[in-house]
This record gives structure tokens, C-alpha cells and sequence, in this order.
């Protein structure tokens, strides 16, 4: 199997997730987290909180995935590795899958993910910290992603409901939509949010669901090239450069001599 057919398949699958997450009506599934008093105490629309969830709807999904097309699934060993998921085929092709969640801010944007780091295994390519099997042994790396809306000005956290309000408790977030994407044909070319040195993705949310971010017209070499050798002002400084040599794609392809 190459990693177009695997995304093919992927994305057929990928169509059916809404029933596992989501209720006739959009909502979320999930209400709340529950006590042996059978106490149900309400989600905060905490990203990572629902992110973690999310993983957990969705890691029988893929199970039954993997079954369905006789894939070996191997789950990361410890939170921070990469993937989050390893899909290995019977003449032993590899496919790198990570799960990112990400809100509506409008009806054609979202608060974007971040999709791995820069730096480590991604420029060591035989590496194998933090990360399942060595980068550069994947045939291909690709991302489920989740885009929800949020339900505001409805949730209470600090209301208690016993199980018998159950179908009361409004869920935290609902309007799913799923889609597959290979990594590269959704980044950006600005690193994710904080202080990490992760990849950001684009926040359009056609872009995402259709693959076309800044990349995907220039192909994978030039995003592993561009990220492979990016710096940030403090990364420049460690190696005595006044500045990055680049800090986005225009300036990288003026940089390589391929702008026109």
C-alpha cells in the first residue's frame, strides 16, 4: 500500500466518525465526568481536556479501521511521542497518524493546530526519541482532524447533576465535522502558538478539509526543507546569525533563489 491509497481509505472512513462522537442533533456524546455516587460534575470547554477525550471515541473507530483493511495499529508509548498512532501494512509500509481537535471561530476559520515539532526527530530522521519509529521511515504522515463548535453561555461547571438529569446536561461542544489530510498539505509556514517549536497549520477551514494549504502546490521536499532548516529569532541567536534567514515561505523561496 503507498500513502495515496492509504489516505484514500482513510478518508472514507473518516466520513462514518460522526455517529461515534455525536448525537442525531450534533451534540457531543460526552456530558460530563461521572462519580461512584453516580454524581456528574460538566466539561469545561478546556481544549486539551476535549482533545484527550476525542482520542478516546476515536482509538475503537480506528481499531476497527485497521482490522477492516489488515493493518497493524500501534499506539504511541507515552503522551508527548509521535504519532499518535502507527499503521503498519503487511510488507511492512508505515504510516504516521495524529489526532488534533481544533474550534470554529467563524464559519470558515478555526483556532488552528500545531503539527509536531520542527526540531528532534523531525531533522534527526533515524532518530528514535520520542517518536514510535524513526521519522524518516514512514512512507507517509497524516492527520485526522476534528473541527467543532463550541456551545457558549450555556455551561455551568460548578452545577452537580445526578444521573437521572442525564438528558438535561447540555454538551460543552457540538457540529462535528472529520476530515484526513497528509500533514504537509496543512501546515503553514509559521510555527503553532506558545513558545514550542511545533508546525502550525492553516486556519481555513476549506484548506484544511481540502488539503491546500502553502505547500501542497510546492510538494513535501520543500516543506521538509523549509521546517528542516527554519530558526526562530532565539535558534538564530544560539548559532551567532543577527537573524533567521527566513521567516516565511516568500522570504524562503527568495532565499533558495526560487521566488520569481
Amino acid at each position: 500500500m503507498d500513502k495515496e491509497q492509504f489516505l484514500a481509505i482513510l478518508q472514507t472512513e473518516v466520513a462514518t466518525f460522526n455517529s461515534a462522537v455525536s448525537t442525531s442533533n450534533g451534540d457531543w456524546i460526552i456530558k460530563g465526568f461521572i462519580d461512584i455516587y453516580k454524581n456528574i460534575y460538566t466539561i469545561s470547554v478546556d481544549t486539551k481536556v476535549i482533545s484527550k477525550i476525542m482520542e478516546l471515541l476515536l482509538f475503537p473507530e480506528l481499531a476497527r479501521f485497521a482490522e477492516k483493511y489488515g493493518l497493524k495499529m500501534i499506539l504511541s508509548e507515552q503522551q508527548n511521542f509521535y504519532p499518535d498512532m502507527s499503521f503498519v501494512d503487511n510488507e511492512d509500509h508505515r504510516f504516521a497518524l495524529d489526532l488534533k481537535s481544533t474550534y470554529r471561530i467563524d464559519s470558515d476559520r478555526v483556532n488552528g493546530m500545531t503539527l509536531g515539532t520542527f526540531t528532534g526527530y523531525f531533522r534527526e530522521r533515524n532518530s528514535t526519541k520520542n517518536i514510535t519509529f524513526p521519522y524518516g521511515s514512514y512512507s507517509g504522515h497524516f492527520v485526522l482532524g476534528v473541527i467543532y463548535s463550541k456551545t457558549d453561555g450555556l455551561i455551568d461547571e460548578r452545577r452537580r447533576y445526578n444521573f437521572d438529569e442525564l438528558e438535561r446536561i447540555t454538551s460543552v461542544i457540538r457540529d462535528f465535522q472529520f476530515f484526513a489530510q497528509e500533514k504537509y498539505r496543512i501546515a503553514s509556514d509559521r510555527p503553532g502558538s506558545g513558545n514550542t517549536k511545533n508546525i502550525g497549520s492553516v486556519t481555513e477551514i476549506d484548506k484544511l478539509v481540502r488539503g491546500s494549504g502553502p505547500f501542497a502546490s510546492l510538494g513535501e521536499h520543500v516543506f521538509d526543507d523549509y521546517w528542516m532548516y527554519y530558526l526562530t529569532k532565539d535558534m538564530a541567536r544560539a548559532v551567532e546569525l543577527k537573524r533567521p534567514p527566513y521567516t516565511n515561505l516568500r522570504s524562503y523561496l527568495k532565499y533558495k533563489g526560487l521566488a520569481k
